[in-house]
């Protein structure tokens, strides 16, 4: 389940982060949340709050297509069902 959700968001990041459409500072981000979510130290519902506020400092910028802030919203709305 857990697995599940964190491979959903990395999909979603992947997609963001691959796209050259895609400002530079937010495929940054997006690839910064993938490692973070990726990484062996913490537990999944602590990389996935560490990830949501990455994803959720870069929302706010005005540069950003409509279609990558929807993804990222929609990363960010899976990330949050992540629980220990």
């Amino acid at each position: 389940m857990v697995d599940d959700k964190m491979a959903q968001a990395l999909n979603v990041l992947q997609k963001i982060a691959e796209d050259n459409g895609v400002p530079r500072n937010i495929r940054r981000s997006a690839t910064d949340a993938m490692k973070v979510l990726q990484g062996k130290t913490y537990t999944s519902a602590v990389k996935a709050s560490n990830a949501i506020s990455i994803l959720e400092e870069c929302g706010q910028d005005p540069n950003m297509p409509l279609f990558a802030r929807t993804a990222i919203w929609q990363a960010i709305s899976v990330l949050e069902q992540i629980k220990d």
